[in-house]
């Protein structure tokens, strides 16, 4: 089974056979089975909003089996689960469903999520905020710090939370159609697993040809930063790294006397093979899912959106 997480450093904030049969399910029922629990109005909304239409299973409530054993967990508060879904459903479901079609969200959106409170903290002063498991399962870390990330705003929700999401969406498009040959040759060597969270390379990603610190980890991470790096940020945020990325190679040389680089032509190839994949393997223009998601993201910064009603309409 294939693990992918998104990790950050302490230091910043730290498939299917089918026949016609009298036992094939209803197309209109989810084959999710709720447990034997008492269903709350959150249930209901759940299975109205996740259940029913995409059958993902949205769990809040704290199981231990779904848990990682390896790190201390904490079940996540019901009101900021109560916000999380809301959020899940119109800054992502919703928005896949608008830029690709409700076929692809149902096909290929993971199954299944699951909420724990507090981040999931490594010996090495980083911490997990999302992982991506096998395909169908994308665990969400630090929901306990959800509320205070969104009274901060949007790049503070996107940092934490919704960059997450669409990094591990990502990596779980990635093991349908893989990661292009040509990709992994950009940055070649310039990888260095966990290294990447040491200095100087937490500091010097940008002058190295890389949108994040993290995506220094490897190609795959690499590849994931890029596409949820670009839609989570606009233009002009974006346009202003690969200025600073050039910037920085300057200054660099400078220093050291050595041949200045253009950094931003690396991180730009990069985007143009992330493009070109997402159109080729998926029929989605980036630059449309970026629109859409920056809309979506506004929506929810002027309250537009209400984060707390639970009401099955």
């Amino acid at each position: 089974m294939k693990l992918n997480k998104l990790i950050i450093p302490l230091a910043i904030g730290v498939m299917a056979l089918s026949s016609c049969t009298a036992d094939d399910p209803d197309e209109n029922k989810s084959v999710i089975v709720t447990p034997n629990e008492e269903q709350t109005e959150f249930d209901k909304w759940l299975e109205t909003n996740f259940a029913i239409p995409y059958n993902i299973d949205f769990k809040y409530r704290y199981k231990e089996t779904e848990s990682d054993y390896d790190y201390y967990t904490v079940p996540a508060k019901y009101e900021d689960a109560v916000k999380m879904a809301h959020l899940v459903k119109y800054l992502c479901v919703e928005t896949y469903d608008e830029v690709a079609g409700t076929d692809f969200t149902r096909r290929y959106f993971p199954k299944m999520f699951f909420l724990i409170g507090e981040w999931e903290y490594r010996n090495n002063g980083t911490y997990i905020l999302g992982t991506a498991e096998g395909g169908r399962k994308i665990l969400l870390a630090g929901l306990n710090y959800l509320s205070e990330n969104i009274a901060k705003g949007p790049e503070y929700m996107n940092y934490y939370y919704f960059k997450t999401i669409h990094h591990e969406f990502t990596h779980i498009m990635n093991q349908t159609k893989v990661i292009p040959a040509d990709f992994q040759l950009v940055s070649g060597k310039d990888y260095l697993g966990d290294m990447w969270s040491e200095e100087p390379f937490n500091k010097e990603y940008l002058s190295r040809g890389f949108i994040s610190d993290y995506s220094q980890e490897s190609y795959t991470e690499d590849f994931a930063e890029m596409l949820s790096e670009y839609i989570v940020n606009d233009a002009e945020t974006w346009n202003s790294r690969l200025e600073q990325a050039d910037k920085d190679a300057a200054d660099k040389a400078a220093k050291t006397g050595e041949t200045s680089t253009n950094p931003s032509q690396l991180i730009n190839t990069k985007l143009d093979i992330v493009r070109r994949y997402m159109k080729e393997n998926f029929n989605i223009d980036i630059d449309v899912l970026r629109e859409t998601v920056q809309r979506r993201q506004a929506d929810i910064v002027a309250g537009k959106v209400d984060l707390t009603d639970i009401t099955v309409k």
